[in-house]
């Protein structure tokens, strides 16, 4: 495993950021001397998007081209059997999450862009799977957005179980921005939540609703690609892209709706205003925003003893900036920003290992690990 160990800090771009909650701008810390170094465990990857540990340590990771990788004792296997994806723009393989009782029903759960269904193009799918002599067994359809579509934008997609054992999962609203985000009856823009066999859980918000996506959670979301459980209230956290500013953390609830596009707290990529609106009765104020964007990628609570004065803070990995960004809570406030592992490279995931180090995927490169010095 080779050591990439960096001991000095470098100038950071400009960013700024507002909290809604009371409209005052958070700096970002410029980096301090590091007390961890940065380790590269994988080497050699392209586009990692998802990762999980299995329980011997052993690390299953998706590359977004189509590829399952098996790293276990410094050695990569190419997992076989793995359904085709629709390789387009941002689509392509992207989350992968074991089930919390793994150890007794192996179940692994994938997303992925796929051109089953109506339509030319594809959209994001959900499957659940067993791994079985390093090829991918039992594969069961869970979830299929309708219809397709031959844009290239806005897949999603991450998962997350809570303490109930409900499977939660994102799509992007696939560059449709005034139609399918704010509509029920429509996929994509949404967080969906299923029983873990993909039965839709009787208490659903819009289960009764005519027409309306009974798997539907919450809506009103543009490109979501950050999901995690608050590993002490059990609450799932989302984050998605905004378009030119206006990133989004948001703490999703059952039926409610984030915004977008009637609020926002970003414009158009030429400049121009998307709506004169940031808030909105019914919708839901971000708990934490960015302005520039950061094009933020993966998501995690930091949890474990390995790094006690973070621990409880919320990691999120920027694409735009190449770094990770730190971000320290207080309850559901973000009261500080502080900037980690700077220029590793376009960070497509970070997550927490079962030996409590913070995993950081980077396009191009490879999987690195922090370990405090």
């Amino acid at each position: 495993m080779k050591n990439l160990s960096i001991f000095f800090s470098i100038p950071i771009i400009a960013i700024s950021c507002q909290n809604p909650n009371n409209k005052t701008e958070i700096a970002l810390k410029e980096p301090a001397a590091r007390g961890y170094s940065i380790e590269k465990v994988v080497d050699n990857l392209n586009n990692p998007w998802g990762m999980d540990w299995l329980p011997d340590g052993s690390l299953l990771i998706t590359e977004k081209k189509g590829e399952i990788m098996l790293f276990r004792n410094d050695i990569k296997t190419k997992v076989s059997n793995v359904p085709e994806v629709y390789l387009r723009g941002q689509g392509g393989l992207m989350d992968l999450k074991l089930h919390p009782n793994y150890s007794e029903n192996g179940w692994i759960y994938i997303t992925y862009s796929s051109k089953e269904g109506s339509g030319e193009g594809g959209n994001t799918k959900l499957i659940r799977t067993k791994l079985k002599n390093n090829a991918l067994t039992e594969i069961q359809s869970l979830y299929k957005a309708e219809p397709n579509s031959t844009t290239g934008l806005h897949f999603g997609s991450r998962i997350a179980f809570d303490n109930e054992g409900y499977l939660y999962f994102s799509i992007g609203e696939r560059g449709n921005r005034d139609e399918n985000p704010q509509d029920i009856t429509r996929d994509c823009g949404k967080i969906y939540r299923l029983l873990d066999d993909g039965r839709i859980p009787p208490d659903n918000p819009f289960v009764n609703q005519p027409n309306a996506k009974k798997a539907i959670y919450s809506y009103g979301h543009r490109n979501p690609q950050g999901l995690a459980k608050h590993p002490i209230t059990g609450t799932i956290w989302e984050h998605e892209h905004g378009p030119k500013g206006g990133d989004e953390i948001n703490i999703i609830e059952k039926g409610k709706n984030y915004g977008w596009p009637v609020i926002t707290y970003g414009v158009n990529y030429s400049g121009t205003p998307i709506t004169s609106e940031t808030s909105h009765p019914g919708m839901e104020q971000p708990i934490h925003y960015w302005v520039p964007s950061i094009a933020p990628c993966g998501m995690a609570f930091i949890t474990g003893n390995q790094f006690p004065d973070w621990k409880g803070d919320l990691l999120v990995g920027s694409l735009k900036f190449n770094y990770v960004e730190l971000l320290h809570l207080k309850g559901n406030k973000v009261i500080g920003r502080e900037k980690i592992a700077e220029d590793i490279g376009r960070v497509r995931n970070v997550k927490m290992g079962p030996d409590g180090f913070i995993y950081v995927a980077v396009e191009g490169r490879g999987i690195f690990r922090l370990v405090p010095k």
